[in-house]
């Protein structure tokens, strides 16, 4: 009865640690959140039981088990790193996730009191060292590889007769330093009107960089009707 409370406690240790890890993951909306990292730090902290409580005899090694753990953990953290063009995003997500692996084997291996630190030290590094690292991206002219990346997608409302003229304004506007554009299109609306449609990527979100490339497209007269949206996209950190 000893033995199974002991377990018991190890992997309920493990879970909630792994689910305070995931919760800042997820309040920032990224990849790998709650139900990833509870379950990483379960899985590492059932594999660390299972070699700590399955194996006996002269030539059983329970550590080589937690061995494969840290190995292992490559293979999924590899899932969640993406590549665009020059960026590479994903990569502090990855490292969040092989950070609760260890603190679920910590967990399993009943170091309780090292599990529940190094938990804390996480969520620390991932929510303060935040601000230093944009401070840092400032200070080095870097585009801040931290900053959530974000798709914006312009439409302009313009008479049928001054099509060219927008859509010449709309190009303009879009092929900016820092923006990649993905389509430009033009849609026939009722009462003799064009709505021209751009999409855009952005490496960085930057709300007021797109406001001012919309200023000379706002300001035509033929213009009827200006709207911008943008979606973050999770897969950056």
């Amino acid at each position: 009865m000893t033995i199974t409370y002991d377990i018991a406690l190890r992997v309920l240790l493990a879970v909630g640690c792994g689910a305070l890890i995931g919760l800042e993951r997820q309040w920032r909306s990224r990849t790998a959140g709650v139900r990833t990292n509870a379950l990483v730090s379960l899985g590492a902290a059932l594999f660390v039981v299972m070699g700590a409580f399955s194996f006996h005899g002269p030539g059983a090694d329970p550590t080589r088990v937690a061995a494969q753990i840290v190995s292992g953990i490559g293979f999924l953290g590899a899932g969640v790193i993406m590549k665009q063009g020059a960026s590479v995003s994903g990569l502090n997500t990855a490292a969040t996730l092989w950070a609760s692996a260890a603190v679920g084997a910590l967990a399993g291996g009943g170091l309780y009191a090292v599990a529940a630190g190094g938990t804390l030290i996480v969520m620390l590094a991932n929510t303060l060292l935040r601000p230093l690292g944009r401070l840092l991206d400032r200070r080095t002219g870097s585009t801040g590889k931290e900053t959530p990346e974000a798709d914006y997608t312009f439409e302009v409302r313009c008479r049928v007769q001054a099509e060219a003229e927008v859509r010449a304004l709309v190009f303009d506007a879009v092929h900016r330093p820092g923006f990649t554009v993905r389509s430009i299109t033009a849609t026939d609306e009722p009462d003799s009107a064009v709505l021209i449609t751009a999409v855009v990527h952005s490496p960085e979100r930057d709300d007021q960089a797109i406001e001012e490339a919309l200023a000379a497209v706002v300001l035509a007269d033929a213009v009827t009707a200006v709207r911008w949206t943008a979606a973050e996209l999770s897969v950056v950190d």
